[in-house]
């Protein structure tokens, strides 16, 4: 399958971060990250969803399991705001360049404050969206976290 390279991979590619990319076919519209990970022969536990959230017009970004759910206290907590609440999905495009399904924490259009849940940490590699429905990223947490200046921080519920 010929893969047109997505903002978040030629931001890599600037970055001379080496990654593997992941494709499935989503003609079901399963788009929901348990069936992403079976679809890529991933463990879910490898496999990182990405939310946005905001307060006021301020967001922030949490990568976690594809299992797992944001706690919303410990994802202000670590925001540095009092609440937060999930960025409508009809002004996720607007936000970030991306839509349901193909959000990538890596090449939004600006740089938000970002959090990768310290589950990460436990994992050689991390699956990511690549910034498209039906293309993943596999690359280290670490330089997933360098790459978009994030955080590790727990929080998941």
């Amino acid at each position: 399958m010929q893969v047109t390279k997505t903002n978040a991979m030629r931001m890599l590619d600037a970055d001379h971060i080496s990654y593997e990319v992941h494709t499935y076919d989503n003609e079901d519209g399963k788009i929901h990250g348990s069936a992403v990970a079976n679809k890529i022969g991933k463990a879910p536990d490898s496999v990182f969803k990405t939310l946005v959230t905001h307060s006021g017009n301020s967001l922030y970004i949490f990568v976690i399991p594809v299992g797992a759910e944001l706690d919303m206290k410990k994802a202000a907590k670590a925001a540095g705001e009092k609440k937060l609440e999930m960025l409508p999905v009809k002004d996720l495009q607007k936000w970030t360049g991306y839509i349901r399904g193909g959000c990538s924490p890596i090449g939004m259009k600006k740089r938000y404050p970002t959090f990768i849940d310290s589950s990460a940490e436990l994992q050689e590699t991390i699956v990511v969206s690549a910034g498209k429905v039906g293309l993943q990223l596999e690359l280290p947490p670490e330089q997933l976290a360098a790459t978009v200046a994030a955080l590790f921080t727990e929080v998941i519920k």
